[in-house]
């Protein structure tokens, strides 16, 4: 939620209890559906169907390229994130929550950051880690990882970690760095704990639980389900 000294993240608010919808299959780009293009076209102007559609495009476009065999080699790791970072950062406009969104805390499923071509850390992170699945990269790799910013007094910031095995450094895919960095060269980020759709760890302490735990996760996945029905 971080950029050009904008405000802090919202602190993420973790739950307990509470099963969340199984994720794995909403949210990809390409199956946005011309109706809910239309549907927020409404809502963030005519350009929006304009937009979806070139990001829909993106999407089908890489997928051509057989995006798993080149995540399996060395080589491609760097050059695959690069494109899919900045396809994202390059596209959308940081804007904080409460004048964006008209709520303190708001995380966005992918077709409303690119529909509304606007939004903060975690809609960032949310539409890369959505890409890079439907671009065939495991879920096992990728982490949406809850951080502070050590040179901006420990504001909370959130960023996609990518993992090219268990035991590999992680990639930084991030909306304040334009390219992406091995976690190494990021010494400005102290991560606090990191998600995808399987689990939740925490670095302190390494506690592992359910992604349900997080409630504006939960909220994704209920309107990534609606956005599915539409």
């Amino acid at each position: 939620m971080l950029a050009k000294g904008a405000a802090a993240c919202g602190i993420i608010a973790l739950i307990g209890t509470g099963s969340a919808q199984q994720p794995s299959e909403l949210g990809f780009s390409t199956r946005v559906s011309a109706m809910l293009a239309a549907k927020y076209a409404e809502r963030f102007g005519a350009s929006t169907v304009q937009r979806i559609g070139r990001w829909k495009t993106f999407a089908r476009e890489r997928k051509g390229f057989s995006p798993t065999r080149v995540f399996e080699t060395p080589d491609g790791h760097e050059a695959a994130l690069e494109m899919v970072n900045a396809a994202i950062n390059d596209n959308v406009t940081w804007k904080e929550d409460r004048e964006h969104w008209g709520a303190e805390d708001y995380w966005a499923t992918p077709a409303e950051l690119i529909g509304s071509a606007g939004g903060d850390c975690e809609d960032y992170a949310i539409a890369k880690y959505y890409l890079l699945k439907e671009l065939g990269v495991p879920i096992a790799r990728l982490r949406i990882t809850y951080v502070r910013v050590l040179n901006l007094n420990g504001q909370a910031h959130m960023v996609l970690a990518y993992y090219a095995s268990a035991e590999a450094e992680p990639l930084i895919l991030d909306n304040l760095v334009p390219r992406v960095r091995p976690a190494s060269q990021r010494t400005d980020l102290d991560p606090v704990y990191s998600f995808n759709d399987d689990e939740i760890r925490l670095v302190a302490g390494g506690r592992r639980g359910k992604p349900s735990e997080i409630r504006n996760w939960i909220h994704v996945q209920t309107r990534l389900a609606m956005e599915a029905r539409i």
